[in-house]
């Protein structure tokens, strides 16, 4: 099979265009499918373009970024972890899909492996294979809050792997891992020679717990950390993105940027560095966050939706489904179509009880979410 033949399809897009459809034909749509902010990008960001762009100094960036903003993130992290990073190893991207896909060139011969949970970010599976990797996916339930644990990683791990991924706070699931565990999944790689590899896009947006970044829980020499601006900033179409890597990733990471991105958009780093300073007006966004998450924790296991382990993080809640079907993807599209709500079937996220579970995004109005509970209310009655 030619590699491309194994790129699956992005299924939740698939659904948000019937919704887009029917919603160009006068119907309106509830959307809980999409993991995309609905609060605009902060006013100081949107500043701080303008005046960028103004200045006419939008030329090409270093390709592993801006120095100022690599600086401002090493200040943004001691401020925040009370980490000491040099600035040089924060290699700023094309969004956070730009870092994996960089990180996998670096690290990935043909036919190595990388460790992921299922359920879990379904893009990860096709970085892995546009990089001539294998993604080894290892079910996962609440019993390790949908995470990998160490035992997982020491079980699965194979001659030929490389790395185990970490989501932190996860999606589709908003779990996070408990940091003793992180500290030993970070073991565990080390003792293989392999990596660690953490997506944190989703930190900052939790709710009554503070994770810590992985290069916090030891072997640092052998973690590799993803970041972005996307979710906490609200800085979705804006594409940047940052991995922090050790020196000795550096010099290769930086060959891989030079031929494939040149670099970042320098518009877009030189926001970042504005967002970096927005934390009053991020924190709005997380509060609402929080109410609509707790709004939905109280109303969506009366209709038979069962939130098995609460979620703690992101905007994101995974249900189980089998009290009301035994097909969550054709139970998914029948509720779009007749009930005009749009939430994403687990099969989205892996195979492990995908047909078991639903993932429901509060990346929306409060008064969204509650007419779209109206609605499932009405459609599961009938």
């Amino acid at each position: 099979m030619r590699r491309i033949d194994k790129i699956e399809p992005f299924r939740v897009m698939q659904l948000l265009e019937r919704a887009r459809q029917l919603e160009a034909g006068g119907r309106h749509i509830v959307h809980m499918e999409i993991g995309e902010p609905d609060f605009s990008t902060p006013e100081p960001v949107l500043e701080a373009a303008r005046r960028r762009l103004d200045s006419g100094q939008n030329f090409y960036t270093p390709s592993t970024g801006a120095p100022e903003l690599q600086q401002a993130l090493s200040t943004w992290y001691a401020g925040q972890y009370g980490l000491d990073i040099a600035p040089e190893r924060i290699l700023i991207t094309p969004g956070t899909s730009g870092a994996f896909s960089l990180i996998y060139a670096v690290l990935l011969e043909a036919g190595e492996s990388v460790l992921l949970s299922d359920p879990g970010y379904p893009c990860q599976r096709n970085f892995i294979r546009l990089a001539g990797g294998e993604p080894l996916n290892i079910p996962v339930g609440p019993a390790t809050r949908y995470h990998l644990s160490a035992e997982l990683v020491e079980t699965n791990w194979q001659e030929n792997t490389r790395a185990a991924l970490i989501i932190n706070p996860s999606n589709p699931t908003g779990t996070l891992i408990d940091e003793e565990e992180l500290a030993l999944v970070s073991a565990a790689c080390a003792r293989h020679g392999g990596w660690l590899i953490s997506d944190e896009i989703y930190h900052g947006l939790t709710y009554g717990v503070n994770p810590p970044c992985a290069l916090q829980c030891g072997h640092a020499e052998s973690t590799i950390v993803v970041n972005g601006f996307s979710k906490h900033w609200a800085m979705t179409g804006w594409r940047i993105g940052w991995v922090i890597v050790p020196e000795n990733l550096i010099d290769p990471a930086r060959r891989v940027m030079q031929n494939i991105f040149i670099s970042a958009p320098t518009l877009s780093q030189f926001a970042g560095i504005a967002a970096l300073g927005a934390e009053r007006e991020v924190e709005v966004m997380r509060q609402a966050y929080d109410e609509r998450r707790r709004y939905l924790l109280d109303t969506l296991p009366g209709l038979g939706f069962d939130i098995v382990v609460e979620p703690q993080g992101a905007f994101y809640i995974y249900a189980n489904v089998r009290s009301l079907t035994d097909d969550s993807r054709a139970f998914c599209w029948d509720i779009l179509e007749r009930a005009g709500v749009a939430i994403t079937p687990g099969e989205d996220f892996g195979v492990y009880q995908s047909v078991q579970h639903v993932r429901f995004s509060y990346a929306t109005s409060m008064d969204n979410l509650k007419e779209g509970v109206r609605r499932l209310e009405q459609y599961l009655r009938k």
